[in-house]
């Protein structure tokens, strides 16, 4: 064996976290909640603090978090209560679906409809595209770029639109966050291992 064979993967940069916020009413319920302001549950207030433990093991050179409470709670909670607020990290705006169950849609609409797929509708608020998700996604990863190239990003968000950012940190198409489950509470770890952007650990 080549004696550089058995040496362990070398990473390019620092590692990127993901983190989605603790379990709220309407993530236990299934109601799609995107602008609406909703507090951590209790158990969501538990999880957050058992991040602590394990967010301790990165080398962290920046963490960010969505301006929603639901998510500055988590990162508080989880050990990070001076997480810089970007607002390009809050959820995905869901328009006339606010606080509906994708069954209740599906069941009004005659089909199988996912937000991925077939996008929302205006409401309350105007509503967002995926590509638009995708887009602030993007902004995102350019302001901690040059951070992830020494030290780790802890990223305080929400489902939707942290898998829109997974997608597109692995240079994927937006709707392939489709793809991605992320549970409340969860943490994920993307890196760069010889030049390509890859997932070291997801909804974990």
């Amino acid at each position: 064996m080549h004696p550089q064979a058995a040496r362990p993967a070398r990473h390019d940069r620092g590692r990127l976290v993901l983190v989605r916020h603790g379990k709220t009413e309407w993530s236990e319920n299934g109601r799609h909640t995107g602008t609406t302001d909703l507090p951590l549950l209790p158990q969501g207030e538990a999880d957050a603090r058992g991040l602590a433990e394990r967010l301790a093991a990165f080398d962290v050179g920046l963490a960010l978090c969505s301006p929603l409470r639901r998510a500055r709670r988590t990162a508080e909670l989880a050990g990070f209560p001076d997480a810089v607020v970007d607002d390009d990290l809050r959820e995905w705006d869901y328009g006339g679906y606010e606080g509906r169950t994708t069954p209740d849609i599906r069941e009004e609409l005659g089909y199988a409809w996912t937000v991925f797929d077939d996008g929302v509708v205006p409401g309350d608020s105007p509503g967002e595209t995926v590509e638009e998700v995708a887009a602030r996604a993007s902004r995102v990863l350019d302001r901690v770029s040059p951070v992830l190239a020494e030290r780790d990003v802890v990223l305080f968000g929400h489902g939707h639109a942290l898998r829109v950012l997974a997608a597109t940190y692995l240079r994927q198409q937006p709707r392939f966050g489709a793809h991605l489950l992320l549970d409340a509470g969860s943490l994920c770890v993307l890196e760069v291992e010889r030049g390509q952007p890859a997932v070291k650990r997801w909804n974990a």
